[in-house]
C-alpha cells in the first residue's frame, strides 16, 4: 500500500494571507533599499506585523526584531513606556503608541519602529475607546515620527487585526519616503 501524495492545494499560500505578505513584500522593499532594519512593538495586532514580515524571503535583512506588548506591564517592562502614561492616557492613545515606538528604537538597533495598540473585540470596547480602535505610530531613528489613528468598527477581531497591519505598513512606507 502506497502513501497517496498529492500536492496540497495550500502549499503555495502564505499562512499569514496573500494580502498581508504582498503589503509587507513592499514594506520590505522600501527598508531593503534604503538598508534600513524593522523593530516591531505590537499589542493588539500580537505579532502580525512581525508574522508578515518575516514571511518574505529574505527578511531577515530587514527585520531586526519584535516586541509583542500585549499587556500593560509587558509595555512598562520591555519598551519603557512609562506607567504614569498609561494610567493617564490609556494603553490605548496616541501617547502610548508614540512611547512605544520610542521605547523599541532604544531598546534595538533598528533604524524603523512600527507600533500599534488597539482594541481588536470583540469585547473591551467603551464609547470613548470602541472596538475598532487602534493607533499606529512608526519612527526612523533620529527622525521622524508619525502617528495614525483608525477607527475600523466592529469588523470582527481577525479584519481589525490585519487592517491593521495594512495601515502599519502604510504608514512605515511614508517614514521610508
Amino acid at each position: 500500500m502506497g502513501m497517496d501524495i498529492r500536492r496540497d492545494p495550500m502549499s503555495n499560500r502564505h499562512m499569514i494571507g496573500d494580502r498581508l505578505v504582498h503589503e509587507a513584500q513592499g514594506l520590505y522593499e522600501q527598508a531593503k533599499q534604503r538598508r534600513y532594519r524593522i523593530v516591531t512593538a505590537e499589542s493588539c495586532t500580537g505579532g502580525l506585523i512581525a508574522a508578515s514580515l518575516t514571511a518574505v524571503p529574505g527578511s531577515s535583512l530587514v527585520v531586526e526584531r519584535g516586541f509583542v506588548t500585549y499587556s500593560n506591564d509587558a509595555k512598562i517592562e520591555m519598551l519603557g513606556v512609562p506607567a504614569e502614561l498609561i494610567e493617564r492616557r490609556g494603553a490605548v492613545s496616541m501617547e502610548v503608541a508614540l512611547a512605544m515606538v520610542d521605547g523599541a528604537l532604544k531598546h534595538s538597533p533598528a533604524d524603523i519602529a512600527i507600533a500599534t495598540t488597539g482594541i481588536a473585540g470583540p469585547s473591551g470596547g467603551s464609547d470613548e475607546k470602541p472596538v475598532g480602535l487602534v493607533h499606529i505610530a512608526v519612527g526612523r531613528r533620529n527622525g521622524p515620527r508619525l502617528h495614525e489613528e483608525h477607527r475600523f468598527g466592529d469588523i470582527g477581531r481577525t479584519r481589525v487585526q490585519a487592517e491593521s497591519v495594512v495601515a502599519a505598513f502604510a504608514l512605515a512606507g511614508r517614514v521610508l519616503d
